[in-house]
């Protein structure tokens, strides 16, 4: 699925949720944030950071790919964001 705004990203992080079935609260402690941030993230509402990412991606010409790894294995054609911002900020 190409993520092209909040809502996209929303929409992927609940329906893989589910599937893993996670309740709202659940994920919120796995992931050591509020529940509150959860169901606020699903429903849409940007979070600065990440609506800001997801704006410089934009600009830029690139979209966020959602990849599955299972058991820690990295999938080839997998990319490291935070990687590729370091890159970014060292030109």
């Amino acid at each position: 699925m190409r993520v092209r705004t909040v809502r996209d990203a929303a929409a992927e992080v609940k329906g893989r949720r589910l599937d893993s079935r996670l309740s709202q609260e659940g994920l919120a402690r796995r992931a050591g944030v509020s529940r509150k941030w959860v169901y606020e993230f699903e429903a849409g509402k940007p979070a600065a950071e990440f609506g800001y990412v997801l704006r410089v991606l934009e600009v830029l010409g690139l979209s966020v790919e959602f990849v599955r790894i299972d058991a820690g294995d990295r999938p080839v054609n997998a990319i490291d964001l935070d990687e590729l911002l370091d890159e970014h900020r060292r030109g």
